[in-house]
């Protein structure tokens, strides 16, 4: 039997993988060419190019200077808040990538070091990243959403030298102050930062100066704004690091509520994502990708950020929503301007369009005939969403399935190889690289329609997560412990026949608001704080806008005399100023009791099920058939 084109694409990259990730590297310009692929001697963590030297920031920008491709525009910065355009040469950005490289050196940002970002989406968030990666810097990027209290864990864990951060970010309807919060954040963590540099923005209340002088009083950290931080600051060159080095330090919500640090190299990254741009895309020189998300996720990081100036392609940085700034027509409005060839965006955007223009009538004042495909993904793509988009795009809508942890893809319909066809529901097939397999608990493999634990063998490809931060044991018992061999998901889901993968979802208590991977558990221990709760359970249950949103389910301390008003508006308020608005925690329910196995555990999944309508089975353990009855009335309203 003749295989497809994916097919022997994918099986070369299985069976021989270190041939195939060694050939893939050829498309990227070393200082020192890598001789061997992988370094498995001290797995199960592996390191991919162990000999290799290079700079990303030289791929993503120097190189296509030195090509001759110094005019094309590199990054088109769009903000829709502001009314705002401004087009990025590759060379201008070279030149203002240098520059504020520079401006950190001066402050003392060395190899290895962090800088920590909280930034909105601009063109100088992309500055500061390609900036830390051209003096081989860790840059760690925090989402301009997210509290104090989880900025300062972020500074803790990482220890940077800098903080690179705005004054605030632009919503329709409102200006979010980040100076106070970079602040409060200092206040409260135990690492101190030698700087803080700020991009100043035109419309915040506090100003560089008055956290500057706050700061000297108290003896904080010098505060500089962006361009005194250039002031007569030489541009700096590139620095030579190992492929194996650190590019970027990436958090994701843990189950403990303690945030961990995925770990991304240089060297793999650069292979895998300027692999991916081809292969799964279709992206190459000159084109046009948009990828409508926050430079705060990892889709940011690989898709807004890397991967298209990797390719040489153009990228937008899109500061606005899908709707309101000002309606329904704004993806459209950016397609039909830039000639968007690829548009990858989260199935929550979509959904809130579709709600804001069901029969798709703003699309018709468009020209988006540069659209080629429309890439989802973040959440789970429902179908009806799907059809909808296809119906009115007229064009593929491809839904694919990856993770913080990975980086990229594990599971897409590979455009640049082979389109195969569609089949809503399911993100396709495994991308080469990813040996995906689904196994029974005890790590069995199961077979076709069979749903279990989807895992993917070791090693995993280039370009996922080298480890946690400082934290390789937490690593190896997060992710590489459930299936000895195997990198587990923490997703359930099935391979049918055919080999497309279905995702079905999350094994543990990290649910998905509009895209936003947050951890229930961590709601939960500040839910638990309340002096009035005697325990409580956050569930994630499904939103036909945001995918999923936490729901809260209290039991009062004997004799609290609270009303459930009160209550739930303290809560939203402790989950708001811990974790920030992005949990989007709103719904809080006092119960008489939870539902619990003899052995204490109390049964989240069942709970989830009751409330999203699904059959479920009453496990055996159970310790009071009553109390899950006496919730049904309860859990009925979240459907």
């Amino acid at each position: 039997m003749t295989l497809s084109t994916y097919e022997s694409v994918y099986r070369a990259s299985v069976e021989n993988p270190e041939q195939f990730w060694l050939d893939a590297a050829r498309a990227v310009d070393w200082v020192t060419a890598p001789t061997r692929a992988l370094d498995d001697s001290a797995a199960p963590i592996y390191r991919w190019f162990p000999d290799g030297e290079l700079n990303t920031c030289v791929n993503a920008v120097d190189r296509h200077v030195a090509a001759g491709h110094g005019e094309r525009t590199a990054l088109v910065y769009d903000s829709a808040v502001l009314g705002v355009q401004e087009h990025i040469t590759y060379a201008q950005l070279q030149e203002r990538v240098a520059r504020f490289a520079g401006a950190l050196a001066a402050q003392g940002v060395a190899k290895g070091d962090r800088v920590l970002l909280y930034m909105p989406m601009v063109a100088e968030s992309v500055i500061a990243m390609l900036a830390c990666a051209r003096i081989g810097a860790v840059h760690s990027v925090v989402f301009g959403g997210f509290a104090p209290r989880e900025l300062a864990s972020r500074i803790d864990d990482s220890q940077p030298v800098a903080i690179v951060t705005a004054s605030g970010g632009v919503e329709p309807k409102r200006r979010i102050e980040y100076l106070p919060a970079i602040e409060e954040a200092l206040h409260l963590s135990e690492h101190a930062p030698s700087a803080v540099l700020v991009h100043e923005r035109e419309g915040f209340e506090t100003t560089v100066t008055e956290a500057r002088e706050r700061a000297s009083a108290s003896g904080g950290p010098s505060w500089l704004s962006w361009t005194e931080a250039q002031d007569g600051v030489a541009p700096a060159e590139p620095v030579v690091v190992k492929a194996t080095d650190p590019l970027y330090i990436l958090y994701t919500s843990g189950t403990t509520g303690k945030p961990k640090g995925v770990v991304r190299d240089n060297g793999g990254h650069a292979v895998a994502l300027t692999w991916s741009m081809a292969n799964i895309y279709g992206i190459g020189v000159g084109d046009v990708m948009w990828t409508a998300s926050d430079v705060g996720w990892v889709v940011g990081h690989s898709y807004i950020v890397y991967g298209p100036l990797l390719a040489g392609a153009t990228t937008v940085v899109y500061e606005g929503k899908p709707v309101g700034t000002p309606d329904a027509g704004a993806f459209w409005k950016r397609v039909a301007e830039h000639g968007v060839k690829v548009l990858f965006t989260a199935p929550t955007a979509l959904r809130a369009i579709r709600k804001a223009d069901p029969e798709g009538e703003l699309v018709q004042q468009y020209d988006i005939s540069s659209l080629e495909a429309l890439f989802v993904a973040g959440e789970r793509l429902d179908p009806e969403t799907y059809h909808w988009a296809a119906r009115v795009l007229d064009v593929p809508v491809v839904d694919h399935w990856w993770q913080t942890e990975t980086g990229w893809a594990i599971c897409a319909n590979p455009f640049g190889i082979e389109r195969l066809p569609i089949v809503p529901g399911s993100p396709t097939v495994p991308v080469p690289g990813f040996h995906v397999e689904i196994l029974d608990p005890i790590g069995e493999p199961l077979g076709p329609g069979e749903e279990g634990n989807i895992a993917v063998r070791l090693p995993l490809p280039p370009g996922t997560l080298a480890t946690l931060w400082g934290n390789d044991e937490r690593f190896v018992s997060s992710y590489l412990s459930a299936f000895p061999g195997y990198y587990a998901t923490g997703d359930s889901g099935y391979i049918d026949e055919n080999g497309y993968v279905f995702v079905m979802g999350r094994t543990d208590d990290v649910i998905n608001v509009s895209g936003h991977r947050l951890s229930t558990g961590q709601m939960e221990q500040i839910v638990a704080t309340h002096p009035d709760v005697a325990e409580c359970a956050v569930i994630g249950v499904n939103d036909p806008l945001k995918g999923q949103r936490p729901s809260g389910y209290v039991v009062l301390k004997t004799g609290s005399q609270i009303t459930q008003e009160q209550l739930a508006e303290d809560l939203v308020t402790m989950v708001r100023s811990q974790i920030g608005p992005v949990a989007d925690f709103k719904d809080v329910s006092v119960v008489e009791a939870l539902p619990k196995t003899r052995s204490g555990k109390i049964l989240r999944k069942t709970m989830r099920q009751m409330a999203d309508g699904e059959k479920y089975v009453v496990p055996s353990t159970i310790e009071d058939h009553s109390v899950l009855e006496a919730l049904e009335a309860v859990l009925a309203p979240r459907k």
